[in-house]
C-alpha cells in the first residue's frame, strides 16, 4: 500500500468512521492501487508491441484513461493524430464532442473509462484492418478484466465488429443492447461520424444517456 493511501485511511480513522466503513475504504484503495499497477504493466507492453505493422508509424501507443472502477467503458476504434501525440484517448475534435455530450447528461468524463480497440494510430487515420484489431484485442480484454465495467458503449461500426465478429450496419443497429461475456454492449455512432453528419448529434447524445442509465441501473 502506498503512502498516500495510508495517509488517506489515517484521516478517515481519525474522523471517527466505523470499522466496516474503514475496511471498505481500505479494500477500495488497495484495489485501485493494484489496478494501476496492472494497467501500467499493459501500457509498458503496448509501448513495446510489434504484433502488427502499426508500431512503425506510431508516436506512442494509447492505452486509455478514466475511472478504474467504471461501470461504463466507452470504446472507439483507434487513436487519431491528436491522441498519438498526447498519448490520451479521444482528445481531438471527436473526443471533445464525446466529452461535451457526456457532460450534457449531467455526468463527467472522469466517471467512465475511455479506450480504443487498437492502441496505435493507423496511418492517415484509416480504419484498422481485421488483423490489426485481432492482434490488439487481447490488450483490451485485459483492461476489461481489470476494470470490470458493466456496460461497454461501442462507438462506431468498427468497434462493434471487433466484438461481434461480423459486419455491422451501425445506422441500422445503433441503440442495440447485446450480451457479451456477461457484459452489455451498447452500439452507437462514433463521434467522428457525427462531425460529418451533424444531424446525428441528438441521436448520439440520447444513446450515451441510455448507456449511462443502463450502467447505473441495478
Amino acid at each position: 500500500m502506498n503512502e498516500n493511501i495510508r495517509k488517506h485511511l489515517k484521516i478517515l480513522n481519525e474522523l471517527g468512521f466505523d470499522e466496516i466503513f474503514f475496511q471498505q475504504e481500505l479494500k477500495k484503495a488497495v484495489d485501485i492501487d493494484e489496478k494501476k499497477k496492472l494497467l501500467e504493466k499493459i501500457n509498458k507492453e503496448i509501448q513495446e508491441c510489434k504484433k502488427c505493422d502499426l508500431y512503425k508509424s506510431r508516436t506512442q501507443a494509447v492505452l486509455g484513461e478514466g475511472n478504474l472502477n467504471a461501470k461504463l467503458m466507452f470504446i472507439g476504434e483507434a487513436p487519431g493524430g491528436d491522441e498519438d501525440k498526447q498519448g490520451r484517448p479521444f482528445v481531438g475534435r471527436a473526443g471533445k464532442l464525446l466529452t461535451r455530450l457526456i457532460e450534457a447528461t449531467g455526468h463527467k468524463r472522469e466517471e467512465f473509462y475511455i479506450t480504443n480497440i487498437c492502441k496505435c494510430r493507423p496511418p492517415n487515420n484509416r480504419t484498422p484492418t481485421p488483423w490489426e484489431m485481432e492482434a490488439c484485442f487481447p490488450y483490451l480484454e485485459e483492461q476489461l478484466k481489470i476494470i470490470d465495467p458493466k456496460v461497454l458503449c461501442l462507438l462506431g461500426a468498427t468497434a462493434a465488429r471487433a466484438f461481434l465478429k461480423r459486419n455491422v450496419a451501425i445506422t441500422k443497429e445503433r441503440g442495440s443492447v447485446i450480451t457479451w461475456n456477461g457484459k452489455l454492449l451498447y452500439l452507437t455512432y462514433h463521434p467522428a461520424y457525427v462531425l460529418r453528419n451533424p444531424s446525428a448529434e441528438i441521436t448520439l447524445f440520447e444513446d450515451i444517456k441510455k448507456a449511462i442509465e443502463l450502467a447505473y441501473s441495478s
